[in-house]
C-alpha cells in the first residue's frame, strides 16, 4: 500500500474544501426539502391492553401471572390475525384490505410486563387512532372466544397525533448535511490516492531530483497571458522574476544564452512561462529572441498576437541563401527589445527539421544578435523535438504543473533528458494552487499606497 503523506493530504483537502463545503450545504438542503414537501407525513397512534385476573371479583394471583407471562407473545400474535383484522375490516366498511392493516399495525410488550401495545401508523391522524382502537376492542372480544379467559382489558385508549412521526426537517436536514460531507470528502479521498499526479512542489523535487527555479501560481483569472508586461506588480510577474534572477545565478560561472523551455505533456503552461520569463528578460534591458520551437501546435505568436504565415519552419526549409534575409522571419514585438520567431506553416518533418546542421548554424548566428534566446519547445514526452533541440541549447528548464503530469512521465522526462545530456538547468513549477496570495506582492501593495500619499 502507498504511503500517505499527511501534509499533502491535508493541503488538497484544504484545496477542495470549498466542493465539500458545497457538497454538503446541498445535501443538507435535499434532505430538508425532500423530507418537507415529499415524504408522505405518517402518523402513530397507540393503545395498551393488560392482562389481569381470569376470575371476576378475585386479585391477581401467581398462577394468574404465570398464565399471562406465557400467553403475552401468543396474544401479539393473535391481535395481528385474519380473525381479529377481518373484524376490524367490516368495522371500517372494508376501506382497508387485510394485508393493509397488517402493514400498519405493530405489537409489542412493554419491558417484559403484562402490557401489550398496539401501534398504528397510517397517513391519516385520525385513522390510525380508530383502527388502533377497534383492534384493541376487537382482540378483547375475540380472546374469550379462543381460550375461554376473560383476562385481557384495554389500558389506555389511542389518541389522535396532531404531528407527524416521520416529519422532522431540521433532523433529516443534518443527516443529509452529514451525508454530504462524508461521501464528498470520500470521493476526495478515493481521487487523491488513485491520483499519480504531483500534488506539492516539495514532491516534483523529490521526483525529478532538479533544482527548483521558481514556482508560479494559477492564472485562471488573468485576463492578458503577457502578465509581465501588462500587469507587473501581480504578484506571478514577481515570481517570474525571480525565476529570471535565480536562472542567471545558476549560471554565475558560465555565460548562457540559448534556453530551452519544454515539458512533460501538452497545457502544463510552457509557452506562457516562455512568453513571461522572455518579457521579463527583456524588461532588464536585454535583447531577447523566443523562438517557438513546437512547429506542431505552437502557440506563441497567438499570445504575442502575431502572424503565423512565415517562421521557423519556413526559415529552416528554405535553401541556406535565405539566412541573409533573416530579418524577413524575425518580428518586432510591441514589448521593447523583444523580438519573436514564430512556428510558421505546419511541416510534415519536424523533427528532421530541426535535426539538421542549418539549426546549430541558425543558433549560432542569433546568438551574436541577441543577448538571450528562448526557445518554446514541445513536450519531450512522445516528440523528439525538445530532445533534440537540447543538445544545441545552453541550458534545458523543464515547466510542470501540479496536478496535471503523472509522476511516471516526470520519472520518464528526465530519463529522457539524461539519456542525450542535456543539461537541465531546473524546474518550473507551474498553476501551484493560490492560498492566501491577495494577487499582488506585499512589496508593491506598500510602495502603492506610499505614492498614494
Amino acid at each position: 500500500m502507498e504511503e500517505i503523506n499527511l501534509k499533502e493530504l491535508f493541503d488538497y483537502f484544504i484545496d477542495k474544501i470549498k466542493y465539500i463545503i458545497i457538497a454538503t450545504l446541498v445535501c443538507c438542503l435535499i434532505g430538508g426539502i425532500y423530507t418537507k414537501f415529499l415524504t408522505v407525513p405518517m402518523y402513530k397512534s397507540s393503545t395498551t391492553v393488560i392482562l389481569g385476573s381470569n376470575q371476576e371479583g378475585t386479585g391477581i394471583t401467581q398462577s394468574d401471572i404465570s398464565i399471562n407471562n406465557n400467553l403475552v407473545s401468543t396474544y401479539a400474535e393473535i391481535i395481528k390475525s385474519r380473525r381479529v383484522l377481518e373484524q376490524v375490516q367490516k368495522e371500517l366498511n372494508e376501506s382497508y384490505t387485510y394485508k393493509e392493516l397488517a402493514s400498519e399495525i405493530s405489537v409489542s410488550s412493554i419491558n417484559n410486563t403484562q402490557i401489550i401495545k398496539i401501534t398504528v401508523e397510517d397517513n391519516n391522524a385520525l385513522n390510525a387512532k380508530i383502527i388502533a382502537n377497534l383492534v384493541a376492542k376487537v382482540f378483547t372480544i375475540e380472546v374469550p372466544e379462543l381460550y375461554n379467559l376473560d383476562n385481557v382489558h384495554i389500558l389506555d385508549v389511542a389518541i389522535e397525533e396532531d404531528e407527524p412521526y416521520n416529519i422532522n426537517v431540521a433532523k433529516s436536514s443534518i443527516i443529509g448535511g452529514l451525508l454530504g460531507l462524508v461521501l464528498s470528502s470520500g470521493i476526495f479521498f478515493v481521487i487523491y490516492y488513485f491520483d499519480r499526479t504531483a500534488k506539492s512542489v516539495e514532491q516534483v523535487e523529490e521526483v525529478l531530483q532538479m533544482p527548483i527555479l521558481g514556482s508560479v501560481e494559477e492564472t485562471k483569472n488573468l485576463k492578458e497571458e503577457l502578465v509581465v508586461a501588462t500587469n507587473p506588480k501581480e504578484l506571478i510577474s514577481e515570481q517570474i522574476r525571480t525565476i529570471r534572477t535565480n536562472l542567471q545565478f545558476t549560471s554565475a560561472d558560465e555565460k548562457i544564452k540559448t534556453i530551452l523551455i519544454t515539458s512533460s505533456i501538452p497545457s502544463e503552461g510552457k509557452s506562457f512561462i516562455s512568453s513571461n520569463l522572455a518579457t521579463a528578460f527583456a524588461q532588464n534591458n536585454k535583447k531577447v529572441l523566443i523562438v517557438d520551437c513546437d512547429m506542431r501546435k505552437g502557440r506563441v505568436n497567438k499570445i504575442f498576437k502575431i502572424s503565423n504565415r512565415i517562421g521557423l519552419s519556413n526559415l529552416l526549409a528554405y535553401k541556406e541563401d535565405d539566412e541573409e534575409n533573416l530579418e524577413d522571419y524575425v518580428f518586432k514585438t510591441k514589448i521593447d527589445n523583444l523580438y519573436i520567431i514564430p512556428r510558421g506553416k505546419v511541416p510534415p518533418n519536424p523533427s528532421e527539421l530541426l535535426n539538421s546542421q542549418k539549426t546549430a548554424k541558425l543558433i549560432s548566428l542569433l546568438s551574436e544578435i541577441f543577448d538571450y534566446i528562448i526557445f518554446d519547445g514541445p513536450p519531450v514526452n512522445g516528440l523528439s523535438d525538445s530532445l533534440i533541440m537540447s543538445d544545441y541549447v545552453d541550458r534545458t528548464i523543464v515547466v510542470t504543473s501540479l496536478n496535471s503530469a503523472p509522476i511516471e512521465l516526470l520519472e520518464s522526462t528526465k530519463k529522457m533528458l539524461t539519456n542525450v545530456n542535456a543539461k537541465v538547468a531546473g524546474v518550473i513549477v507551474n498553476k501551484v494552487p493560490r492560498r492566501k496570495s491577495s494577487g499582488k506582492s506585499y512589496y508593491y501593495y506598500e510602495n502603492t499606497e506610499e505614492e498614494k500619499q
